[in-house]
């Protein structure tokens, strides 16, 4: 469990400078950031060479967080988000307090609640959400495992995580669904 905490501590250290992370999530490895860093989500934008129109995936730790950071959520939202059995992220209307590179240009947010340890600690010991895109370049499939991450995604984090970086496990990104005004969901992904 060393290089658990020492990326721990390592990322923590990378993100409150404004740095961009390589990281294991739930599903693929990602990009990430401070989500409330407007000029480190930049720096994602330029490293994936990304159009700013395309909006990243946020992560929180526990569903009661989604609370603070989206409009007008449904009653039984933290419900909903405990129920799902699958890394799913749900896209949702009225994002609340990010800058506005992260909310898309309908001022829509995509939240997932992650379920892995590692992405679980990182949230909480940093008190602030994280951007999660995949760490590939822009129009490039999104890479399986850490082996098959483009050198250039690599070397353009500020740290990057050695925990499970041997993890041969093929892991699919996350499903993707709207959440409607009804509180009914349509599936994007």
């Amino acid at each position: 469990m060393a290089s658990f905490e020492n990326d721990i501590k390592n990322c923590i250290s990378a993100l409150e400078e404004g740095g961009t992370i390589l990281y294991p999530t739930d599903t693929i490895w990602g990009i990430g950031c401070d989500a409330l860093n407007e000029k480190a989500v930049d720096k994602v934008f330029m490293l994936k060479q990304r159009p700013r129109e395309k909006s990243m995936i946020i992560l929180l730790a526990e569903a009661k967080d989604i609370i603070q950071y989206i409009a007008a959520p449904p009653p039984d939202i933290i419900d909903i988000l405990e129920g799902f059995t699958t890394p799913t992220t749900v896209i949702y209307k009225g994002a609340l307090g990010f800058p506005a590179n992260v909310a898309g240009a309908d001022d829509s947010i995509a939240i997932r609640v992650t379920s892995d340890p590692f992405c679980k600690s990182l949230i909480k010991r940093l008190r602030r959400p994280l951007v999660s895109t995949s760490a590939n370049i822009s129009g490039m499939a999104a890479p399986a495992t850490f082996d098959l991450i483009d050198s250039r995604i690599i070397t353009g984090c500020d740290y990057v995580v050695t925990y499970r970086q041997d993890d041969k496990r093929i892991s699919e990104p996350s499903r993707i669904i709207r959440m409607e005004d009804d509180g009914h969901f349509e599936i994007i992904r």
